[in-house]
């Protein structure tokens, strides 16, 4: 299919503050336009079934696993990839936190854990301004509560994410050191 038949759609994606206007089948994800026709091969086509975290970005703030989500749907969406957490020639706190513990082995799935790990600190900030909004000082969500985490805590947190080298110990307490 050539798009001729309506099979694509003008999709503008704005990745890591630059916009992209692309023309893509309908039924290429975000995980292929990102490494395809945006030329980001940070996120990685681990299972391509939503299962491992390899493809895991930030949509809107909020991590998704890029191989299930068709770019037609984010269309002028804000997304973050793993290229993108780096600000100003430094680094993000928890890429420094993954380098100091040394959260990684083979790299493969580390820029979805980067994202992943964001993206948790993201939600602990929405669920602390929900319990704050809802009065509720002891939300387990909430900021105070983010930085008691337990080790359980916050390998459940990112448990969508799978390490084939099994650095999950590692991964955990550098997702610590940045909330503590």
């Amino acid at each position: 299919m050539d798009g001729r038949d309506g099979s694509a759609s003008d999709v503008v994606l704005h990745v890591n503050g630059e916009t992209h206007a692309l023309h893509l089948d309908h039924r290429v994800t975000l995980l292929d336009a990102l490494r395809e026709h945006v030329g980001l091969t940070g996120a990685k086509k681990g299972c391509d079934h939503g299962q491992c975290g390899a493809c895991t970005v930030l949509v809107d703030g909020r991590r998704v696993d890029s191989c299930l989500l068709l770019a037609v749907a984010v269309d002028g969406a804000e997304v973050t990839t793993v290229e993108g957490l780096a600000a100003d020639g430094r680094l993000h706190p928890l890429q420094e936190a993954f380098l100091a513990r040394d959260a990684l082995q083979c790299g493969y799935c580390t820029p979805g854990q980067l994202c992943s790990a964001v993206g948790l600190l993201a939600e602990a900030a929405r669920e602390a301004g929900d319990a704050e909004d809802a009065g509720s000082a002891g939300d387990a969500g909430s900021a105070g509560e983010a930085a008691r985490w337990d080790r359980a805590e916050i390998a459940e947190r990112m448990s969508g994410n799978l390490c084939r080298c099994g650095a999950y110990p590692r991964i955990v307490d550098a997702v610590r050191d940045v909330i503590a």
